[in-house]
């Protein structure tokens, strides 16, 4: 069974021979490799590079051999830079937007007619890692929720809370409601193209989705969620990665997604009990482990794979995107556990 096959056939939670594995933010900075690179080249540049984003998106297959799929290079911010909204990274850290929006005159800004048709560069890549791989390993590509792309635009970057973004929900629910239909429609064509341009299968990051709660979270989240996977190929493979909502898993896999994304806030035993319906779960070690020695980790993915019980929707990864500092020979001995079942 090649690991193309493996990964494809437990997001259908199909039988295959051992439990697929990829790591969130495996392409990037733990790796000498990109580091060296990057010294050469900044990151929006690697980003929009097709030849780039291809080497970048190559080099941990190349070190570790147990990875079952490669994922795209990338960012989810290109949606918004797309729309007209450029992005950067700032020299303290995080990440800042050229503008925020905050008015019907900042909406009006936005160039919603043409978005998939200029992120060309991320199909480019796409096909050239289609070819690159073959039939042995899949091929991941992904987006940002609606929600999560929503909260960069309002705050106008990163945040530890959102202050911005959850005064305009409560002050203007309809101005909230038109921005996160413009991103649904972007996000769903940036995702169809990404299929016809060779992914086998995507990943929605709905990575701010605790900075809402119960009915808001339902509101102006899960539904647009659910909007665009309504838009994709019939029985696309999607993953949903919530981070922080892994209590919530009934009404994560309620939006009929054949996998959740789970963080390590619970097990897996937890989340696929709460889930209600036979469903793929992907995760979730700790990230934080892959700092440590080999030894502890290996013995955490050991237990995260006994934790699910042998059942067959099951793709390991972290709980959440591997951390810079992260070591390679813990990284080596996590993946050669996982291999080894």
């Amino acid at each position: 069974m090649t690991s193309r096959e493996r990964l494809l056939a437990a997001l259908r939670r199909a039988p295959h021979d051992r439990t697929p594995v990829w790591i969130m933010r495996q392409a990037g900075r733990y790796l000498p490799e990109y580091r060296a690179l990057k010294a050469k080249s900044d990151f929006l540049h690697m980003v929009r590079t097709p030849d780039l984003a291809v080497e970048v998106t190559l080099q941990p297959l190349r070190r570790f051999a147990q990875l079952d799929a490669a994922i795209l290079f990338s960012d989810i911010l290109v949606i918004p830079e797309a729309l007209g909204v450029g992005y950067r990274f700032r020299d303290e850290g995080g990440i800042a937007m050229e503008r925020s929006l905050s008015s019907a005159a900042d909406l009006a800004t936005l160039r919603p007619e043409g978005t998939a048709e200029r992120l060309a560069y991320v199909y480019e890549a796409l096909t050239l890692l289609r070819r690159e791989l073959g039939d042995r390993k899949a091929l991941l590509g992904f987006a940002g929720s609606p929600w999560t792309l929503a909260c960069y635009l309002v705050e106008g970057g990163g945040s530890e809370d959102f202050p911005k973004t959850k005064a305009l929900l409560k002050a203007d629910p309809k101005m909230m409601h038109r921005i996160l239909e413009i991103l649904t429609d972007a996000v769903a064509q940036y995702l169809t193209r990404q299929f016809a341009a060779g992914a086998d299968a995507i990943q929605i990051f709905d990575s701010w989705a605790a900075a809402l709660t119960g009915a808001d979270y339902e509101e102006f989240s899960l539904r647009y969620v659910r909007a665009v996977l309504e838009r994709l190929p019939a029985g696309a493979p999607v993953i949903l990665y919530a981070k922080g909502k892994s209590s919530d898993a009934a009404a994560l896999a309620a939006t009929g997604v054949p996998c959740l994304g789970v963080d390590w806030t619970l097990p897996i035993s937890r989340v696929r009990a709460l889930a209600g319906r036979p469903i793929c779960l992907q995760g979730n070690l700790d990230p934080m482990l892959m700092t440590g020695t080999p030894e502890a980790a290996a013995a955490g993915a050991r237990a995260v794979l006994a934790d699910n019980a042998g059942d067959p929707g099951h793709v390991f990864n972290l709980g959440h995107g591997i951390t810079p500092d992260a070591r390679i020979e813990t990284v080596q001995a996590v993946l050669e556990a996982v291999a080894a079942g």
